[in-house]
């Protein structure tokens, strides 16, 4: 179709688009506007909680869904209802969701657009806003290892580019080369504050160039122009996979929320972009154009109307949700038997270091496409040296080294799991997992839970005291994650655990976290079967038995326990290495103490808030009456852990394990 005439606001270039393309973006334009104008009158009845309107910004939506094939993720925000409505969602679902009923996509976890679907291929975001950005690039990452030849795109508004998630995404993305666009809702406003107050350049677009990235700008109201560019873009990226940024110049009509409301937005601004409404211009220009008359546009409207009030009627007449505690409990984690493989061949003495590298490398040709990233993990082999040499057998596509962006990389591994690949983040060390950790607790903690969606990802985390590394290389921080449901958490001791429990992590479809004390790296031996074998999660070693007194440990503490039983033989205890924080294995634990009577607690960690702080309240609750003497925990100093050895003897619990065990003994 040539070029049409318009004396609306806004130029289209209707060039090359047919009728039925232009009607169907007129459609899909109407339907979440009709759809939203039902909204603010239902919030206004007290029929939902809470509305992120996108009055005035559905261009972007719908022309972006429209350009991209129905097989390719999209990640929007909060104001996207068009990505929903264009994807032909069911209403009643849509509906469901935002009254938390359990036909939604959450069974009432989470509200308005914090929800993903497969079906649908649509990833919904969280309100940390930036955790997205880094999602799309693993799953464009799995779109190129896969050979697909897919695009994803993923939307964020101005004020989400302020935060470093934007940064780290885009930088990856650059680096790596992979095929994501990223659009940016440029709307004026990052809830009241105004972009000059947001960022100090000319356009967001322009920030493209520090990236070596493709930018463009697009005018966001022009629903033309945005389909038909983001169109060939789409088609130039599955051709030559790289990221593009794209700049979407809009406003946003009503409040950040409407409770927000606009009183700080100029009334000459308001009307100036009121009248660059991406709707009624449009509408305008198919009747000027004699593509939409009077009669089509009434039976359009009467259409959706009548969709909406019917779906609605549906979604009002679900009954609400009646709370199951077993069910919310079992949906934290996706299920997840483990196939316990127990056929030894032969027997190596190894390094706990060596153990690890054998169980991931092992695991990598269980998994052909297992992918292992971390910073300096490839051609040098980690700093630990754990995946040396194993670019040389699985290639640099598996083995990735990355920049240094904790969170991004976290991101990614999300990514990769929704597109259906596993993952081994290796954390250069413990500490810097702070780094990533808003992603861990927020994103891969809590997506099983929320939409059903797991997170197939292992992060491992060397850590630990003893090596006069000082305050940022040393934590055992394992207490940070053992609060937050939705996560695992493994602490093995020994060598054949830890080849063991690594396979298992790897084979788990949950997020673990999988401790690697750095002391126990080249310190410890043990016999390890050479051959794929896998541990149990939840299962804790009993090491020695006795009478005495229990002892409960893991990492590097237990054996600062089995040294203190070496010199003091008269000791009659039972031994137990917990392996995994999470699941914890307090059936052994609590047998045990109602056998010795007595229990001491010892972890590496300070005091406070700590796993011993649980475990010794779990004895309270459940063995009092079997109890000798008070629970006894033992732990490192209330203070950062510091470098020099004389200090780090004294932080660290080593030494004062011993009286502690004796004078709990003499009680």
């Amino acid at each position: 179709m040539k070029k049409l005439k318009t004396s609306s606001k806004i130029d289209y270039d209707s060039e090359g688009l047919d009728k039925q393309i232009l009607l169907n973006l007129y459609k899909n334009m109407l339907k979440p506007r009709l759809i939203e104008e039902k909204m603010l009158i239902l919030l206004r009845q007290g029929k939902i909680s809470k509305w992120f309107s996108g009055i005035g910004q559905e261009a972007i939506a719908v022309g972006v869904t429209m350009a991209l094939n129905n097989d390719e993720y999209i990640l929007p925000m909060h104001r996207n209802l068009g990505v929903f409505t264009t994807r032909k969602i069911p209403l009643y679902r849509l509906f469901a969701q935002w009254q938390g009923k359990a036909s939604g996509f959450t069974k009432g976890r989470d509200r308005s657009f914090h929800f993903g679907t497969q079906q649908y291929k649509i990833v919904g975001m969280i309100s940390h806003l930036g955790p997205q950005l880094g999602v799309a690039d693993g799953i464009a990452l799995a779109s190129k290892l896969k050979n697909k030849n897919h695009v994803t795109a993923v939307f964020t508004g101005e004020g989400g580019t302020s935060e470093g998630d934007f940064h780290e995404a885009l930088n990856v993305a650059s680096v790596w080369q992979l095929p994501v666009l990223f659009c940016v809702e440029n709307n004026g406003y990052g809830l009241s504050t105004p972009t000059n107050e947001q960022y100090n350049c000319a356009h967001i677009a322009d920030r493209g160039l520090g990236y070596g990235m493709e930018s463009h700008i697009i005018d966001g109201n022009n629903i033309v122009e945005v389909y038909k560019k983001v169109s060939d873009l789409a088609k130039s990226i599955r051709n030559n996979p790289r990221p593009i940024l794209l700049e979407f110049k809009t406003f946003r009509m009503r409040g950040h929320e409407e409770a927000s409301g606009t009183k700080y937005v100029p009334q000459e601004l308001m009307d100036t972009w009121g009248a660059k409404d991406p709707l009624l211009n449009f509408q305008a220009f198919l009747k000027e154009n004699n593509l939409l008359n009077e009669a089509d546009e009434v039976g359009i409207k009467e259409a959706i109307v009548h969709e909406i009030n019917e779906q609605l009627e549906v979604a009002f007449a679900e009954e609400h949700i009646i709370p199951n505690e077993t069910e919310e409990l079992n949906d934290v984690f996706k299920p997840f038997e483990c196939q316990y493989i127990k056929t030894y061949k032969e027997i190596n003495k190894i390094r706990f270091v060596d153990a690890i590298s054998e169980g991931l490398k092992q695991s990598m040709e269980k998994h052909e496409d297992l992918v292992i990233m971390g910073q300096d993990v490839a051609e040098y082999g980690g700093v630990f040296k754990i995946t040396d040499g194993f670019i040389d057998q699985f290639g640099k596509d598996r083995v990735r080294n990355t920049p240094i962006c904790e969170s991004a990389i976290v991101e990614t591994a999300m990514g990769l799991s929704i597109a259906g690949i596993k993952s081994v983040v290796e954390m250069q060390f413990a500490d810097f997992v702070s780094s990533g950790f808003n992603p861990v607790v927020n994103y891969l903690a809590k997506s099983h839970y929320r939409w059903n969606q797991n997170a197939d990802v292992v992060i491992r985390m060397p850590c630990g005291g003893g090596v006069a590394a000082g305050p940022f290389h040393s934590q055992t921080n394992e207490a940070w994650f053992t609060k937050t449901p939705g996560l695992k958490v493994v602490y093995p001791a020994f060598p054949y655990d830890a080849k063991g429990l690594l396979t298992t992590a790897i084979n788990d479809p949950n997020p673990v976290l999988f401790f690697e004390h750095k002391g126990l790296y080249r310190s410890i031996r043990q016999d390890v079967p050479t051959n794929y074998y896998t541990l149990p999660f939840g299962k804790a070693s009993v090491l020695r038995t006795g009478t005495d007194i229990t002892i409960v440990s893991y990492g590097a503490a237990i054996h600062w326990v089995l040294d203190t039983l070496d010199k003091n033989p008269d000791i009659s205890a039972d031994v137990i290495d917990l392996r995994t924080l999470q699941p914890l294995d307090t059936e052994t634990i609590y047998s045990s103490v109602k056998k010795t009577g007595k229990a001491i607690i010892l972890q590496e960690d300070s005091l406070f808030g700590g796993i011993a702080s649980d475990i010794s309240a779990g004895i309270m609750e459940h063995c009092f009456k079997y109890l000798d003497a008070p629970v006894k925990r033992v732990a490192s100093l209330e203070t950062p852990i510091p470098f020099a050895s004389e200090l780090e003897n004294q932080y660290l619990p080593k030494n004062r394990f011993e009286t502690a065990l004796k004078t709990l003994l003499a009680y």
